[in-house]
């Protein structure tokens, strides 16, 4: 190969290769917005109004029409009571108010939807996790 040809090619590779760069930094960073999932919406009506919130597998937390950021530890919590809830939300758990209850709970996950009293978390060990993670997560985030 002569000298002028062997330039010629090295050039041709290196203007692919800024290409490729470019093109991968466009892609990468400018304009895509990667959302991920929600892990789970939940509704709680009873005293004091409706509570909706909805948690995404990010951590973030949107309630009251604003968007903040979960702890570690609450988004561990999240994820785990998203998967705990998966064979409940696919059956489409529905327990009817109990007497006595206060609060009656909905949660919306992607393989189905849990509907329960406050009194149900007494059998359904989850029910009770949401229960607190509703509570905490209320008084932390949505005011």
């Amino acid at each position: 190969m002569t000298g002028h040809r062997r330039r010629r090619r090295v050039r041709a590779l290196g203007a692919g290769l800024v290409a490729l760069v470019v093109l991968a930094v466009l892609v990468g960073g400018c304009g895509y917005n990667v959302e991920l999932p929600d892990l789970f919406a939940l509704t709680r009506t009873g005293p004091g109004g409706k509570l909706t919130m909805v948690v995404n597998e990010s951590g973030q937390i949107t309630c009251a029409g604003r968007q903040k950021t979960l702890t570690s530890s609450q988004i561990i919590t999240a994820r785990d009571l998203a998967q705990n809830l998966v064979t409940d939300a696919g059956r489409k758990l529905t327990i009817p108010p109990l007497p006595g209850s206060v609060y009656y709970y909905r949660v919306k996950l992607q393989q189905g939807t849990i509907a329960f009293p406050d009194r149900a978390g007494t059998n359904h060990r989850y029910l009770g996790q949401v229960e607190a993670f509703a509570l905490q997560a209320a008084a932390q985030y949505c005011g």
